[in-house]
């Protein structure tokens, strides 16, 4: 018996241990390689292309264009060390550097890097992984200035063929606190538990078997991602004190990963401001349209859940802009049918920017959905009538009211009065019609 409670209690604590250093590694991860691949659809293959590889490349226009973009992006992300792209050469592994961004934490100490100067990647495999797709290393590289970890993503011309690998370097210290904090919070844990069951397994056997098992299947479901679980043993022995310890453990996982979402989300929210700045006209829409969503969902009476998620997609709506040429967005005039084309395949971006982090397939619906029509006639999917999830008919609703009220470069906005009238004429055919009358009541109220 005093054997089976130390097993236990030890596999419950390996198995706590194991699944929040994946977990929170994981998370970084995806993070990394998210911001990597936006940084890289910022990057134009072809000005990246004529950089000269020598020393002199540094004071190019060219060069001065692409390290103004990465610098943006190095601006909203304080924890990038460094920022680099690289260019393949006919020697499988080895690259030349186009670009070197030396500013961040450390950045001192590294040797700088001009164009044309040789660089061997063979020993990064997901380096080279990135020819596919975006990645990121498997593993922290922790050395005296602290821990960082590595992304890249495929910088791609506009026939989609990769020009050059863009590569980031991020500080992972926080995320190696948090793993050095659990292992040690872990080992105490076993080593009390070790010593408990070695001095009182014997006399408490009998009461101890159900608790063990109880810690048995916390463990599973805690591994399983269930971070809400939590283990209810009465009493005041020593496996009573375990199970607190491993609800305590369980409850610091819960707010370290809603700490990760939160970052990734501020992240998401940065870009989306770098993407508004590139057009003073649409300054602010994000927010107003995350502000209107909230109001209608209140009006019809979404539950408090539903309402937060609501908001969050309305902030994220248009990330998927940031894989649309800056000519089309900023355009004074209506687009032609192939940059109305192009536009209209920025949902499905921003779908693929958020697919590998975002935790939520709703965030991802709206997303996808908000251009939906209620006829059918809207894109990408053609949906109709109850097929759009009412979220994304809500943000379609509010999306289309700032941008109608809002002044643009080729136009007015419209007044309040003359947005309610189109949206009357638009409902059941372009818009939802119960969210256009929340919305009509919602306006009408303020007024």
């Amino acid at each position: 018996m005093v054997l089976l409670m130390c097993t236990a209690g030890a596999f419950s604590n390996l198995v706590i241990c194991e699944y929040s250093i994946k977990s929170q590694f994981r998370q970084l991860r995806d993070k990394l390689t998210m911001i990597a691949h936006a940084a890289a659809l910022r990057v134009d293959a072809d000005t990246l292309l004529k950089i000269p590889l020598d020393k002199g490349g540094e004071n190019t226009p060219q060069y001065k264009i692409v390290e103004k973009k990465l610098l943006e992006v190095k601006k909203i992300a304080p924890s990038l060390a460094y920022i680099y792209i690289l260019k393949a050469t006919k020697k499988k592994g080895i690259f030349r550097f186009l670009i070197d961004i030396k500013s961040g934490r450390g950045s001192a100490k590294r040797p700088p890097a001009y164009p044309g100067q040789g660089y061997d990647g063979g020993r990064f495999p997901e380096m080279l992984k990135a020819f596919s797709g975006p990645s990121a290393d498997k593993t922290l590289a922790v050395d005296e200035w602290g821990a960082f970890l590595s992304g890249y993503a495929p910088v791609r011309d506009k026939n989609g063929n990769v020009a050059a690998i863009l590569g980031i370097d991020m500080s992972a210290q926080d995320v190696y606190n948090v793993q050095k904090e659990v292992r040690r919070r872990a080992i105490a844990v076993f080593i009390l538990a070790i010593v408990f069951s070695a001095v009182l397994g014997i006399l408490v056997s009998r009461r101890i078997t159900a608790p063990v098992k109880k810690l048995s299947e916390g463990a599973r479901r805690i591994a399983a991602g269930d971070l809400r679980y939590r283990v209810k043993v009465g009493g005041a022995d020593e496996i009573s004190e375990l199970a607190k310890t491993f609800n305590e453990m369980a409850a610091s996982l819960g707010v370290a990963r809603q700490k990760f979402l939160n970052y990734f989300y501020r992240v998401v929210q940065s870009f989306i401001r770098i993407l508004e700045a590139r057009d003073p006209y649409i300054g602010g829409h994000s927010d107003r349209v995350a502000g209107y969503s909230e109001k209608i969902a209140a009006e019809m009476g979404l539950p408090e859940k539903k309402t937060k998620l609501l908001k969050e997609a309305a902030l994220l709506h248009d990330i998927g802009k940031l894989g649309i040429q800056e000519m089309i967005l900023n355009k004074k005039g209506s687009l032609d049918e192939e940059e109305r084309r192009r536009m209209q395949k920025h949902p499905l971006i921003g779908e693929d920017i958020l697919k590998p982090v975002s935790p939520d397939k709703e965030i991802l619906k709206v997303i996808r959905n908000h251009h939906e029509r209620y006829d059918g006639k809207g894109y990408p999917d053609g949906l109709n009538g109850e097929e759009v999830d009412i979220l994304a008919a809500i943000v379609a609703v509010a999306d289309s009211y700032d941008a109608m009220t809002t002044d643009r470069a080729y136009r007015f906005g419209l007044s309040r009065e003359e947005v309610i009238g189109r949206l009357k004429k638009n409902k059941g055919t372009q818009f939802n019609p119960a969210v256009v009358d929340a919305f009509i009541r919602v306006l009408r109220k303020e007024k």
